[in-house]
């Protein structure tokens, strides 16, 4: 229960002052979009929970599942369809899984930051600089990349991180669930933060499809999220807006999920209006248009 300093101490300003998100076109011919993207934790999303989960041979069999079959049966399928992504990967899980993060880069897909150990940035947090650095230094190392966008883990943000993703370069994050379009953050001095490609909740296959001993939940059958999917794309292209998926090879990468996933993403394919592509592409859009070079 909240007392009554705390409740004082809230600002009576809205959370995120940026302007409302402009209403840049698509490319031609395309008048909406998806944002095709994938969080890749491996076993960083359970000892992110508990380092002791490390230890916990069967939780972290969920995660090693991605290196193992997730993964590798994902892009073969985005190959399939001839389909270009972004895979926001963990530091860790390119340290454990360098063969894996190798082969999304090898297939053509973007690389983006999503933390080294996936630790949810909390205001305060003395280690959110430390994740940052680990996180480019090892895809640096390991894959050559220098990524320019950035998934926060847990999907969650701070003011400190937000300051932090400009002073490190970064181009566009992904996280917010605030908007249908992109639109540009401002910092709390009032300059200007990244690009934000907002994230579509429903399109958070975790929520949907994965049940484990420490994520308990039910799963959803095909129908159910298939129709889910379809209603949100159809509705967002009549907007002229923009769906951004967050899926993981851990939860998509199973048969079933897998068989959705093929489903969904050829009816999108079906669709002559919807530009299906990468965060990079998305924010170079907005960069054109920004800029009046277009």
């Amino acid at each position: 229960m909240l007392d009554s300093k705390a409740l004082a101490s809230i600002p009576l300003v809205p959370a995120n002052t940026a302007d409302p998100a402009p209403d840049y076109p698509w490319p031609k011919p395309y008048t909406s979009a998806m944002f095709l993207s994938f969080d890749v934790d491996a076993e960083s999303a359970w000892t992110s929970k508990d380092a002791v989960h490390a230890q916990r041979l069967i939780t972290m069999s969920y995660g090693g599942y991605e290196a193992r079959v997730g993964t590798p049966k994902l892009l073969e399928l985005l190959g399939q369809l001839d389909l270009k992504a972004t895979f926001f990967v963990t530091g860790w899980s390119v340290d454990a899984h360098p063969a894996m993060a190798e082969s999304i880069l090898k297939a053509g897909h973007e690389i983006g930051h999503h933390g080294y150990h996936h630790l949810l940035p909390d205001p305060g947090d003395p280690w959110i600089e430390e994740e940052l650095e680990r996180g480019f230094e090892v895809l640096k190392r390991r894959l050559g990349v220098k990524p320019i966008g950035y998934r926060a883990p847990y999907g969650e943000f701070t003011e400190e991180l937000r300051k932090a993703l400009v002073r490190h370069g970064i181009v566009y994050t992904s996280s917010f669930r605030d908007d249908v379009r992109p639109y540009r953050h401002r910092l709390a001095d009032g300059k200007p933060g990244t690009i934000e490609l907002p994230v579509t909740a429903s399109y958070d296959d975790w929520m949907h499809g994965l049940s484990a001993r420490f994520s308990p939940r039910s799963i959803f059958p095909r129908e159910h999220v298939l129709s889910l999917w379809k209603d949100e794309l159809d509705e967002v292209r009549d907007w002229g807006a923009m769906v951004t998926t967050v899926l993981h090879p851990q939860c998509s990468g199973r048969p079933m999920r897998l068989r959705l996933l093929r489903e969904f993403l050829t009816y999108s394919k079906s669709c002559p209006d919807l530009w299906i592509t990468t965060g990079r592409e998305i924010a170079a859009n907005f960069q054109r248009h920004e800029s009046g070079n277009h």
